[in-house]
């Protein structure tokens, strides 16, 4: 594995906006070559921390979205033995069927270790998988190696990659893959990071109309038994509905009258229990 100590430092990345106590623990996994794990509701930043590392240390970014039904061995590689059947039927391939390594394909963390550059590798939501896929997970990854058995060769990363690992709390972690990672719990942002976030994504915006906003959209993720809480992504998006109305003033929001709600609450029950309290005032 080749030495990768090349003094990287993540500083934030152009919409991503960065508080310092993650900056610091983001340097400081990098450093001790630790993954890095990242709890929070969703809506908080935690995938697209890894896009922002990825950008700022100009790395390529590998996604493995964990499923509750991944084997670890898709993480690493697929042997696509159907093809090497039906090529071997029909003589058709231009590949050679005897020799079985044709046939095999990298997955996400395979395609990091065998990548030429150094990447940032993000495992999102880890916690939809079993306690055996994360463990076994995390001693490839501080081996940073594996077997394909199939072919009896050892593949070992030519770079160490930045590890960002994810997870919406969902599921228990077990005590020894909590204890191979550095951790973070990114909080839901406050009105005054939020402002930060949103003049990141509106330049130009209306003070007026952010205020209001940022306002009608706290007290709306304050409505009781709301099972999805609108986030910051639906935030952004509802600002950009808001803007496209010609017709729309930033005071019908201090009004009470707030409109395209469907924006910012996506499952029905949350959206009709939305419409409701718009509709009996309790939001003025």
């Amino acid at each position: 594995m080749v030495d990768n100590n090349s003094g990287e430092k993540f500083t934030g990345a152009s919409r991503y906006v960065l508080d310092d106590e993650l900056a610091k623990i983001v340097n400081i996994s990098m450093a001790l070559e630790m993954p890095l794990l990242l709890k929070g509701e969703p809506g908080t930043g935690k995938t697209m921390l890894a896009h922002a590392i990825a950008e700022s240390l100009k790395m390529p970014l590998i996604v493995l979205n964990v499923k509750s039904s991944m084997k670890l061995v898709d993480a690493l590689y697929q042997y696509d033995t159907l093809t090497r059947l039906n090529d071997s039927r029909f003589g058709d391939s231009k590949r050679d069927v005897s020799n079985i390594e044709e046939y095999i394909k990298m997955g996400k963390i395979g395609q990091a270790f065998t990548s030429d550059l150094r990447t940032v590798l993000l495992i999102d939501e880890i916690d939809k998988a079993d306690t055996d896929f994360q463990d076994d997970m995390l001693d490839v990854l501080d081996q940073m190696e594996f077997d394909i058995i199939e072919i009896d060769k050892t593949i070992k990363a030519k770079f160490r990659p930045v590890i960002v690992i994810t997870s919406n709390a969902k599921k228990d972690l077990s005590d020894p893959f909590l204890g191979r990672c550095n951790f973070h719990h990114i909080a839901f942002p406050e009105p005054d990071m939020m402002r930060r976030i949103i003049r990141v994504h509106f330049s130009d915006i209306d003070t007026e109309l952010m205020e209001n906003a940022i306002s009608a959209f706290y007290n709306m993720r304050k409505l009781d038994a709301i099972e999805k809480k609108p986030a910051t992504r639906e935030l952004i998006n509802w600002i950009r509905a808001l803007q496209s109305d010609f017709d729309f003033k930033p005071k019908q929001l201090t009004d009470g009258d707030l409109p395209f709600i469907g924006v910012l609450f996506k499952k029905s029950q949350d959206y009709h229990r939305a419409q409701a309290a718009v509709e009996s005032g309790r939001l003025n």
